[in-house]
């Protein structure tokens, strides 16, 4: 089944339409409790289904905007319900009305991809808060799909020194913007992080500040120490680190260049394939990078590293 967006995430971005609420329970006198309560504070469309069977042929006909259901019903309990709009409408969120003595499965269910709860006990105080609060967050999640159709690229440019420090900064930035435009899951995320981390460290020890790696294998201590040396002196202290990433619905590029002598990288190559290389010594930044990457490059000067992280297929239908 296609994921399918609530039933007015399509209207004109200027018209105010007023939101559809589906209320699941099994009980009519909490179903119109729930619903006076919502037309009464809100403008607001309400529906209702006495279970969750009756909420999810609703649902599958004509999306609402929001579903507040109860947990305990026949047929099909809240439980279910929120794992099958979970796993077919990731856009429509769902709100517990949970009563006592149903604690637990309201816990499963908030850890299965419910958006928020309110007790029975105290619907007069909280429901309308509650549904308001998950409604303006889902409509602006629901206006940035909508914009990310019309998405064609991202550039940043950055130009940074030669502190390490800057490195967490600028990685977490770039994750952070993978996560939004939903480039790929979370753990591809921290790869392509610990590969940008390997490669900014490379450019400025390697690049600009001309650290041989060796010296790290024989003397940890010395080679920190040396660095923060040339850091501070010339001809190191005045270059640049270059960074720009590219993002687009396809692909990231990511281009790092440093303002050093460069290197020969006619006999750069690690296999991911291959084990031995998790053990040697020097080369650990440049095997994670092609390992992690699906295309690396360097120009023929050496100071400059092109690496590129496709979408995975289907990444944009599943999240």
């Amino acid at each position: 089944m296609h994921a399918r967006t609530p039933a007015h995430a399509d209207a004109g971005c200027d018209q105010e339409v007023p939101p559809r609420i589906l209320v699941v329970d099994d009980s009519p006198i909490d179903q119109r409790l729930a619903g006076s309560l919502l037309k009464q504070s809100t403008d607001c469309h309400v529906e209702y289904a006495a279970n969750g069977q009756d909420a999810w042929n609703a649902i599958q006909a004509s999306a609402p905007d929001l579903v507040l259901t109860d947990l305990q019903m026949p047929e099909m309990d809240g439980l279910a319900l929120v794992e099958s709009i979970r796993n077919h409408m990731p856009l429509l969120p769902v709100v517990l009305m949970t009563a006592f003595g149903s604690e637990q499965i309201a816990t499963e269910a908030l850890q299965r991809g419910a958006a928020s709860y309110v007790a029975k006990t105290h619907l007069a105080q909280s429901l309308v808060r509650t549904v308001q609060q998950v409604l303006s967050v889902t409509r602006f999640d629901r206006q940035q799909r909508r914009l990310g159709d019309f998405w064609q690229q991202t550039r940043f440019c950055f130009s940074i020194d030669n502190d390490v420090a800057l490195i967490p900064a600028l990685v977490t930035h770039l994750q952070d913007y993978l996560a939004r435009i939903r480039h790929c899951d979370q753990t591809e995320i921290v790869r392509v992080g610990v590969a940008l981390h390997e490669a900014l460290r490379n450019a400025i020890h390697h690049g600009n500040l001309e650290l041989d790696s060796k010296l790290r294998e024989d003397d940890d201590s010395r080679y920190y120490e040396l660095a923060d040396l040339r850091r501070n002196s010339d001809p190191y202290r005045d270059r640049k680190v270059t960074f720009t990433a590219i993002e687009t619905p396809e692909q990231a590029t990511y281009v790092i260049q440093d303002e050093g002598p460069g290197f020969d990288t006619s006999h750069v190559h690690y296999d991911p394939e291959d084990p031995q290389h998790l053990t040697r010594p020097s080369g650990r930044g440049l095997f994670l990078i092609q390992t992690f990457m699906d295309e690396v490059q360097f120009n023929e000067r050496g100071n400059e590293i092109t690496m590129i992280h496709r979408r995975p297929r289907g990444a944009e239908t599943e999240q």
